[in-house]
């Protein structure tokens, strides 16, 4: 099977999941992993405990004049709609919490609740489980099957991340990098992430895309990826192909968040951890 009919493949195959009704089958695919009542009681000690909302720390990263200077506007089209509120239904779903909000706002508001309710390690638990239930299951075994780990198949995914999930980041294109010494067109640059912009968050990009797409990449389709947030920006590049580092090494993980976080009412002055 060649790349265009892999492609054809999956985008006729994520057409047919897009199109099917939600409804309160949904609820079955709650993850059992994930103890909810305890994670919520957490949060009520953890509300209780500090009174008020915290005020971030003065060293608080103020986006760029660049990055904030206007915000940016995204006309989706039909397919675009329709794979963001089922992404948006599958991780309501995956929490547990409902919203009644559609579109790209709809997505980002499950998102800041799970920021908000859960620990982490669990929002990065969750993400993975949205994207299982999201993606059809024999889509991920065909790709990881015909798509072993070589110049072709990280130049593959790069160009295939940019056709298909914009909707998602926002537009991408791919740029050349050296791998093993060659140079390849392996990594996918994101001017500027919708979703960063959107949430505003560092813990959210790292802790609800980064780490969780970088374990389910490579879990579920064969392909290491290291995901690089640019905060000052709101830029990303996805270098397919190169292991991530330690967490405790990760730039990412370093950062503190900006003045204007959408989870502040839960984070302070870092909210990766």
């Amino acid at each position: 099977m060649n790349s265009l009919s892999l492609s054809a493949v999956f985008r006729r195959s994520m057409e047919a999941t897009l199109v099917q009704p939600y409804n309160n089958a949904h609820d079955s695919f709650l993850p059992p992993r994930i103890n909810r009542s305890v994670s919520m009681q957490n949060h009520r000690r953890r509300s209780q405990s500090t009174g008020i909302r915290s005020t971030l720390a003065d060293n608080s990263v103020d986006v760029s004049s660049v990055a904030r200077q206007s915000q940016t506007v995204y006309n989706d089209n039909l397919f675009d709609r329709l794979a963001i509120n089922h992404l948006s239904h599958c991780l309501q779903a995956s929490t547990g919490l409902r919203n009644e909000k559609r579109g790209y706002d709809g997505l980002v508001e499950a998102a800041t609740v799970a920021a908000r309710h859960f620990s982490p390690i669990e929002q990065r638990q969750i993400i993975i489980q949205t994207l299982e239930m999201a993606i059809p299951k024999p889509i991920l075994s065909l790709i990881k099957t015909v798509l072993k780990p070589s110049k072709f198949a990280r130049e593959y995914f790069a160009v295939f991340t940019t056709f298909f999930f914009a909707w998602l980041v926002g537009p991408c294109e791919v740029r050349e990098a050296e791998f093993d010494g060659k140079k390849e067109k392996s990594v996918v640059h994101i001017p500027k992430c919708r979703f960063l912009e959107e949430t505003n968050c560092v813990g959210m990009c790292t802790n609800l895309c980064k780490m969780p797409s970088q374990t389910f990449i490579k879990e579920s389709l064969g392909m290491p990826i290291y995901m690089v947030p640019n905060f000052d920006d709101m830029s990303c590049d996805m270098k397919f192909g190169q292991e991530p580092p330690a967490q405790s090494l990760d730039p990412a993980f370093t950062q503190p968040c900006y003045k204007q976080c959408k989870s502040s009412g839960r984070h302070q002055k870092n909210c990766t951890k």
